[in-house]
């Protein structure tokens, strides 16, 4: 899914919308949600590039190697 795409399809009075009710929902929080967000994606970015650097079947439990190769 490309990511432009789908940023362009909100507006900016969405995005305005989107930031005022992230505010009104996490207040003082905000900063600290927003860097828990981002770390999480980071991990998720690092799990994704070591499965592919991994290859697909060679660091899978031998159960899933079976369900392959069937």
């Amino acid at each position: 899914m490309n990511t432009e795409i789908m940023l362009a399809a909100f507006g900016t009075l969405e995005w305005v919308v989107i930031g005022l009710v992230a505010l009104l929902i996490f207040g003082r929080n905000l900063p600290s949600v927003a860097r828990s967000l981002g770390a999480s994606i980071v991990e998720f970015k690092k799990g994704l590039n070591e499965v592919d650097k991994a290859g697909t079947t060679d660091k899978l439990p031998e159960k899933e190697q079976d369900k392959e190769k069937e």
